[in-house]
């Protein structure tokens, strides 16, 4: 069985939050845990919190579920809404700026 969480609407880019997603799929909570605790990047606590929540959900869901087997079966960072903002430029013209945004899905599955 298959249990999942997701951030909406996380602040970051989605190619940033994939590049700190790569890192984690496929491995165990805890290791992907203490991976994400070391790593620099700001998408690292947004994601470290999402697989958090997916593990608490497998418990809270199904009392025979041993949280030390679960492993982080799929990671999904998809495009989120993006909001247009303009920076004014010389000579009275605007340039176009776009702050992007993405969902963050992570699903964990009982390992073996």
């Amino acid at each position: 069985m298959a249990w999942t969480a997701t951030h909406r609407h996380a602040r970051m880019s989605p190619r940033k939050v994939r590049l700190v997603a790569d890192m984690i799929r496929g491995r165990n909570v805890g290791e992907a845990l203490s991976i994400l605790k070391f790593t620099p990047n700001r998408a690292a606590g947004m994601i470290a919190k999402v697989i958090q929540s997916a593990a608490a959900n497998a418990v809270d869901r199904d009392e025979t579920v041993n949280p030390d087997l679960l492993v982080v079966s799929e990671t999904q960072i998809n495009e989120g809404p993006t909001m247009k903002r303009f920076q004014p430029k010389d000579r009275g013209r605007a340039h176009r700026i776009l702050k992007r945004s993405s969902h963050i899905i992570v699903t964990v599955e009982e390992g073996k």
